[in-house]
């Protein structure tokens, strides 16, 4: 009998990426340099998502993601397979707090769809088959919000950005129920865009729309995704301020985006960062209705390998439930541990002992 999700997200869950081990690293090395086949690179991710769904198991986990193992960066994979869309490298990367990113990006190249033959679907059939009913196996995505960052629409085919957002609604109801028939129960769209949105840093002007209309097209976007979505899958948002090589991209709290977005989007759980000042106060959460959408305080940095104190993240929990009640209250790390195939700032040991602290700290607060 499969676990069932109606729990999901979980008191100790996980954002989704890991980081990636060297063998993985030089086999996508040698593949994009000619030296194996593309079966050859299958076998080595298939074993090393097999080896990283037992370490999960082993920390106490419900869940277990493959670690995003079978893609290089945690959006472009998936955005650059739609059609309507290819991936290229810029001249510059993304300007992050101390670093700027390796370039590269995704562009719109024609009218927007859902291939049916998307590589993320076998994926996660692979993934799935590994996990067996041992725990629940968890997709993440890239959220439909992230195609609406500025210069990513083509005005040659969309130039009406209603109808760009028409056909990325379109794209991502077809995406989820590709997901659901391949056996997905627990999907988790991850947004930078909103970061964005939320930050006071950003301005808006001369722009198509202010910030509170961009505001309530994200809010419109992903409930219209969510329109049809069957009461089996849960689906949440993790709304990220960047993760790249340890550094940060945004920051800001959620007070702009929590009347909109907290009170209004349809998901079932938020994971949220709180792993430092840049986060602000949790005051926001008060927003999330009472028996409404669980939230998965980011508590734990997975920035940096050191160990957090347990008692100060059992302190970080009692202060949320100020705001949201306790029993809608879950704990993870701030974000992955490695959103692209560079990582964060960590050992391996360090994730999996920060992880195992997240499910002993859930324990103790939950039982």
């Amino acid at each position: 009998m499969t676990k069932t999700v109606n729990l999901a997200p979980f008191r100790a869950d996980h954002v989704g990426s890991l980081l990636r081990p060297e063998r993985l690293k030089q086999a996508q090395t040698d593949y994009k340099q000619g030296k194996i086949s593309q079966d050859q690179l299958n076998e080595v991710q298939i074993e090393e998502v097999k080896r990283i769904v037992d370490k999960q198991i082993e920390a106490g986990l419900e869940l277990v993601t493959d670690g995003e193992f079978r893609r290089l960066w945690w959006h472009t994979d998936f955005m650059e397979n739609l059609t309507g869309f290819e991936g290229y490298v810029p001249d510059h990367g993304y300007q992050f707090a101390d670093l700027e990113t390796e370039p590269y990006n995704v562009r719109n190249i024609g009218k927007i769809s859902f291939d049916p033959d998307h590589p993320f679907i076998q994926h996660f059939k692979d993934f799935k088959e590994i996990v067996g009913d041992r725990a629940v196996a968890k997709q993440t995505i890239p959220s439909p919000n992230q195609f609406f960052y500025p210069d990513l629409r083509n005005h040659d085919f969309y130039p009406d950005i209603e109808d760009f957002t028409k056909d990325i609604i379109q794209a991502y109801k077809d995406a989820v129920k590709a997901f659901y028939d391949a056996g997905c129960r627990y999907l988790q769209f991850d947004d930078v865009y909103i970061a964005g949105l939320s930050s006071p840093d950003m301005s808006f002007e001369g722009d198509v729309y202010n910030r509170d209309q961009y505001i309530d097209l994200a809010l419109r976007v992903v409930n219209g995704v969510l329109e049809d979505k069957p009461e089996d899958l849960i689906v949440t948002t993790h709304l990220c301020r960047g993760n790249y090589q340890s550094s940060w991209a945004f920051q800001g709290s959620y007070e702009l985006i929590a009347p909109t977005l907290f009170a209004k989007e349809k998901v079932d759980g938020f994971f949220l960062e709180y792993d430092d000042e840049r986060s602000g106060g949790f005051e926001p959460l008060a927003e999330i209705p009472k028996g409404g959408a669980r939230v998965v305080v980011g508590a734990v940095t997975s920035k940096t390998g050191e160990l957090e104190d347990k008692e100060a993240i059992k302190s970080r929990i009692k202060e949320a439930s100020q705001y949201v009640p306790l029993d809608q209250v879950c704990l993870s790390p701030q974000c992955g541990f490695a959103s692209t195939h560079h990582g964060n700032i960590l050992t391996e040991e360090d994730q999996w002992k920060k992880l195992k602290f997240i499910v002993d700290v859930a324990k103790e607060i939950w039982g």
